[in-house]
């Protein structure tokens, strides 16, 4: 019966060496699931970046067909939320055309440009809000990604 006891106590909890193993393989385990998240976190807002970008070029398009013109780069994207002055004039403004205006997922001002053949361009310059960029986060997110 003295062996018994002795045995059972020293099988009671687990020994350092035990606890260390277990909690490196959570570790490992929670070290894995983070990055996986990270990854879709940043698929995630560069999906919003594109659904904003949709949003506002419909209301650019809304804009263009009420007054003949798209706001001129001066003008810029608040000619959305407010009737601009300068040229071109707006001969028909029935805004605001959006019930506000959009941040980038990264906290920046959405960019307008006017081409030269007359078109718009609206886009997100990304986490380092700078034209280009490299990676997920701050590569440039235009309309045309999909």
């Amino acid at each position: 019966m003295g062996d018994f006891t002795r045995r059972t106590k020293k099988n009671q909890g687990f020994t350092l060496l035990e606890l260390v193993v277990v909690m490196t393989i959570i570790a490992i385990l929670a070290s894995a699931v983070a990055l996986s998240v990270n990854k879709y976190v940043k698929h995630a807002r560069r999906a919003r970046a594109v659904q904003d970008i949709a949003t506002i070029k419909t209301a650019l398009r809304l804009y263009e067909v009420h007054n003949q013109s798209l706001p001129s780069q001066e003008q810029g994207l608040a000619a959305l939320m407010q009737k601009p002055g300068g040229s071109p004039e707006p001969t028909n403004w029935q805004g605001p055309y959006l019930e506000k205006m959009p941040k980038d997922p990264w906290g920046h001002d959405y960019v307008y440009e006017v081409t030269s053949d007359g078109q718009c361009r609206v886009l997100s310059y990304g986490r380092d809000n700078q034209l280009g960029g490299e990676g997920d986060d701050d590569a440039d997110v235009t309309e045309d990604e999909k």
